[in-house]
């Protein structure tokens, strides 16, 4: 079993990346948020899983073992495969995804593409009482600054990119940004979007 990568990123795509460990490229299917913030040339750990199948070997990586431990639980759910899985990490982040299940609100995945509504049901019912939501991040510098950026998600997914890119991406600029910053939409979108690159939007829309 392969568990994790540490390796040097040889390339990037959509939703897949290629790392060199050892002098062996491996090609790991990943959710969208990482091609944006992996860098060719640098360093990526990844926390994996190793799907066997008759005709093939596939390994799906994450940035961190929550995801992991969510995808294992989605692809435990009736209907959904591997794919589907890491739709739905692409699209909602660990949190959303155990806020949506508390809620029982299956909404949420009936916009990953892939998920019917039938499926989308089964995650909410299999999924309830195995995950809860997260407290809240010790980054956020309180209630303002944390309507900012929701507004700057917003705007983000308005332009192109997935619920789960545009949030990290805005919470990690205002982590990073000015008190000033934090405190207005414009500049926080500004520095967020330098941060992920106009070219991309639109590519990670679900």
């Amino acid at each position: 079993m392969i568990s994790s990568l540490h390796g040097v990123v040889l390339h990037t795509a959509a939703d897949q990346v290629v790392i060199d460990v050892g002098g062996v490229g491996f090609s790991v299917s990943v959710p969208a948020d990482i091609p944006h913030t992996a860098t060719v040339g640098e360093r990526l750990l990844l926390h994996t899983s190793l799907i066997v199948r008759e005709d093939a070997l596939s390994l799906y990586g994450f940035a961190d073992r929550s995801e992991l431990e969510i995808f294992g639980l989605l692809i435990s759910v009736t209907g959904v495969g591997p794919k589907s899985a890491l739709g739905v990490l692409s699209h909602m982040t660990v949190d959303q995804i155990a806020e949506a299940v508390t809620a029982e609100d299956d909404a949420p995945f009936r916009r990953v593409s892939g998920i019917g509504p039938k499926t989308a049901k089964l995650i909410v019912l299999q999924l309830a009482g195995k995950v809860q939501p997260v407290a809240p991040s010790s980054k956020a510098t309180g209630a303002g600054s944390t309507d900012v950026v929701t507004q700057v998600a917003a705007a983000l997914v308005g332009l192109g990119w997935s619920d789960k890119v545009a949030t990290e991406a805005a919470a990690q600029t205002a982590a990073e940004a000015t008190d000033a910053e934090r405190d207005s939409v414009s500049a926080l979108l500004r520095r967020t979007l330098a941060l992920l690159g106009p070219a991309q939007a639109g590519q990670t829309r679900g």
